[in-house]
Order: structure tokens, then C-alpha cells, then sequence
């Protein structure tokens, strides 16, 4: 295997990884190491000190390139054990002109999706929940998180608060929200939603098996009854290199 290692890393490799810095070569290398199969999934990087032998450069250059690739979801870092190859992701597009679940979605898609509960309970709302979802201090609020699964590929992380008026017991919250909802007669038509960029924590990073420091789409959902009282208000975290958020523009008058 060492035989084997020193070629992928190898000087002459690096130099016909095209031009460019020696991370960004590096890193050529490495990405083509696994598109050919010579890296194949689960299989654990030599250390750091090795690689930068091996290729002729130093640790920080070989850092930024592992970097990089674990960023892009590529390699993935488990603590204590080393940085291994990941599996291969497919992403999964979302229309955002579309309200609809988890379980909905992919079910569309032909995608199998489960959940692992994190937690249920009944709480008193938080100053957010009760400027968000309109209750008053002496009210009860429905919490439900959740990491969301499809394919036996970990995509989500989500955080979700409904009124107690709507949702009195969030243990009977099988395996859509919505559908429950739907029962009682309150479930969301619309909402708004805001998207932003984030990088994962550890703890996050460990339940959708990628990295510390991933790439990450975080997420806000207020979705509105058609009176337009919010009824749930959601945060999630989703991993940057499975899904992509697609909206449709259209030209409005001049």
C-alpha cells in the first residue's frame, strides 16, 4: 500500500495536475485518485506529515488541500480515527415555489425518508417562538427535532415549534408534521423562508456525518395559516454538498 500511496502523491503526479498553487494541484490529485477508484469510500488518507513526503510539499500546503476537499464534503475528518474518503453524495434539488414536507419531497424524487427523533415536548415558548408564532407568555409550545434521512443518507437537521393551540401533543408526530397538521385542519399554505450560509459544528457535523467546518445552508421557515396566523416556525441545517435550492424567476412589469 505504501507502494501504491507514494504514486498518487507522487512529484510527477502533482506536476501533471495542471498549473496553479501546490494546494490546488494537490488537491487535483487527490479528487482524480478518487474519480479513478484508486481512493475508494471509507478508505483512511495517510497522516499529514506522510502525504507532504510523499508529494514533495509542506504540511501547510497539504492541509489547505485536505481543507478544501472536506469543505466540499469529498473527505470527511472523524476525530481521533484520521480523514477518510466519504461517501458519495447525489444532491437533491428543492423548487423554494414549493411548500411541502421532507417526506413529501423526497417521496416524489422516489427516495425513501425516515427520520431520527432528537426530541418532543411540550415548553414554554421563548421570546422568539412568541413574537414569531403570536403567543403570550402563559402559553405552551409543541417542540419537535428531528434528523431527516433519505436513502439511508443523512441530509438535515430540524428544529420545530408549533403552537400548543395547534399541536397540544407532539408525540403523536409519526413521520410527517404536515400530515398531522393536515388532521387538524391547520396545516400551512404558505410561508417565508431565509437561507443563509454556515459552517458546521461539531456536534452537527457528527448526526450528518461530514466534517467540523462543512459547508452548510442554514434555514428559517415561518409558514402562515391562509388567515394568516404563523403556524410553525422552523430552523434547519442542511449539508451544503446534498442539496441545492432552485427558484424560478420570472419577468415582472417595467
Amino acid at each position: 500500500m505504501t507502494g501504491d500511496l507514494s504514486l498518487i502523491f507522487s512529484p510527477a503526479r502533482m506536476q501533471s495536475a495542471g498549473t496553479g498553487p501546490l494546494y490546488v494541484k494537490l488537491r487535483r490529485t487527490l479528487e482524480e485518485a478518487v474519480r479513478a477508484g484508486t481512493l475508494k469510500q471509507g478508505d483512511a488518507l495517510p497522516p499529514e506529515r506522510d502525504i507532504a513526503e510523499y508529494a514533495a510539499v509542506s504540511r501547510v500546503t497539504v492541509r489547505k488541500a485536505i481543507d478544501n476537499l472536506v469543505t466540499d464534503g469529498l473527505l470527511v475528518r472523524r476525530h481521533g480515527s484520521g480523514t477518510f474518503v466519504s461517501k458519495p453524495v447525489s444532491k437533491v434539488e428543492q423548487k423554494l415555489s414549493q411548500l411541502t414536507s421532507f417526506t413529501e419531497d423526497m417521496a416524489r424524487r422516489g427516495m425513501k425518508a425516515r427520520s431520527q427523533w432528537l426530541h418532543k415536548g411540550i415548553h414554554t415558548p421563548s421570546p422568539d417562538e412568541m413574537m414569531i408564532l403570536g403567543l403570550a407568555a402563559d402559553t405552551k409550545v409543541s417542540r419537535l427535532s428531528r434528523l431527516r434521512i433519505a436513502d439511508d443518507q443523512p441530509l438535515a437537521i430540524e428544529h420545530a415549534s408549533v403552537s400548543g393551540e395547534f399541536l397540544p401533543d407532539p408525540s403523536v408526530v409519526a413521520a410527517s408534521l404536515y400530515a398531522e397538521l393536515e388532521k387538524r385542519h391547520v396545516r400551512p399554505v404558505r410561508a417565508v423562508q431565509r437561507i443563509s450560509a454556515t459552517n458546521m459544528k461539531e456536534a452537527d457535523a457528527e448526526l450528518l456525518g461530514v466534517s467540523a467546518g462543512a459547508a452548510g445552508l442554514s434555514i428559517e421557515r415561518i409558514s402562515y395559516l391562509a388567515s394568516g396566523r404563523a403556524v410553525e416556525f422552523t430552523r434547519s441545517l442542511y449539508r451544503g454538498d446534498a442539496y441545492d435550492f432552485v427558484a424560478e424567476l420570472t419577468i415582472g412589469p417595467s
